[in-house]
């Protein structure tokens, strides 16, 4: 995968490159990021440039407190968390367990984020950090074409490095304040174990056979997933 620098918007990065089954992954075909409220200018136009269609994966109230700047490309709202946010860090929820939140809970919006990777063309994939719902998201859809799985697995574990320091400061002085007996709090806003998400897509071939499988199951059809490796996959 390839780091990208787009003014004010973070952890941005293009998983092409990384070897499947069948070829490679195509560079410039599925970007990934944070939120991209803080774009500047020179930002917008670099995604403007590279990319041609957004999946926001953030749910109203997110989008609402902080509106995207890129309003120039067409843009798929799937909010993935059935529920408040705040909700997990409430329940003192970790991120294996919140991942198998998603897998259990959000697979139809799952297989619709990565029907819109499969049908579209440049697509760019966000949430509000780009960690863990981007993160089941493009692993899921990288895992569906057979990428390698130590590839995968490194893409996501890369996030934790990409985030900003002070963000990180800064939430987890809140997190501490507000949740001061929660263990598993600072970690699920900052860390990205390369063993969760490991582990993450171990159980979804023990309980479905693949991602592609996952897919099927919530809705992807095979004429879909063909489409997947076509957008995805260059031999």
């Amino acid at each position: 995968m390839t780091v990208l620098d787009i003014e004010g918007v973070f952890n941005v990065r293009d998983v092409g490159g990384m070897a499947t089954a069948r070829g490679r992954v195509r560079e410039g075909a599925l970007l990934r990021s944070g939120s991209l409220v803080a774009a500047t200018p020179s930002g917008i136009a670099e995604i403007e440039r590279r990319v041609g269609h957004i999946v926001d994966l953030r749910d109203g109230q997110e989008v609402a407190e902080a509106p995207s700047a890129v309003t120039s490309i067409a843009t798929t709202h799937l909010p993935l968390f059935l529920g408040s946010v705040a909700s997990f860090f409430d329940e003192d929820m970790g991120l294996g367990e919140m991942y198998r939140h998603l897998l259990d809970e959000s697979g139809q919006r799952l297989a619709d984020a990565v029907r819109v990777i499969a049908t579209e063309n440049r697509t760019l994939v966000h949430c509000t950090v780009g960690k863990d719902r981007t993160g089941v998201t493009v692993a899921l859809a990288l895992s569906a074409v057979e990428a390698d799985r130590d590839a995968v697995v490194a893409d996501y574990a890369l996030t934790a490095s990409l985030l900003p320091q002070e963000r990180n400061r800064r939430i987890t002085a809140f997190l501490r304040a507000q949740h001061p007996h929660a263990e598993n709090a600072v970690a699920l806003a900052t860390l990205s174990p390369a063993e969760v998400m490991r582990s993450l897509l171990d159980q979804v071939d023990a309980r479905w056979g693949s991602a592609a499988d996952y897919l099927r199951a919530h809705g992807l059809a095979d004429d879909e997933l063909a489409a997947l490796r076509d957008s995805l996959v260059e031999r």
